[in-house]
């Protein structure tokens, strides 16, 4: 999907966070505005706490905005909700998320 199509989706519903996650991601994935995606993943992972796939996009964007401070609890997180067998899947995600970690510090 476009941007513009995830841009309807939130607009759409507002609490849906697919929409979100796949509006964040998506700003992030084409170097858009990353405060933006920011804000559309941190709601992301407020509605969907187990997505840990929103927990790994939000702490990229974190990373790349220079606050790393704020991305290491998210990053943790999303470890925790993939090894907490409640998510739907994310395992997969739990060796990125340890070395976005590590460049962290």
């Amino acid at each position: 999907m476009d941007l513009d199509a995830f841009r309807q989706m939130v607009a759409k519903n507002p609490k849906g966070f697919l929409g979100r996650y796949g509006l964040g991601n998506k700003i992030l994935q084409e170097g858009g505005n990353l405060e933006e995606a920011v804000e559309h993943l941190r709601v992301a992972v407020q509605l969907d706490p187990l997505h840990v796939a929103s927990h790994l996009a939000l702490g990229r964007a974190l990373a790349a905005l220079g606050r790393k401070e704020e991305a290491k609890p998210v990053l943790t997180a999303g470890i925790a909700a993939a090894q907490s067998g409640r998510s739907s899947g994310g395992v997969d995600l739990i060796p990125e998320m340890r070395a976005l970690l590590q460049t962290l510090g």
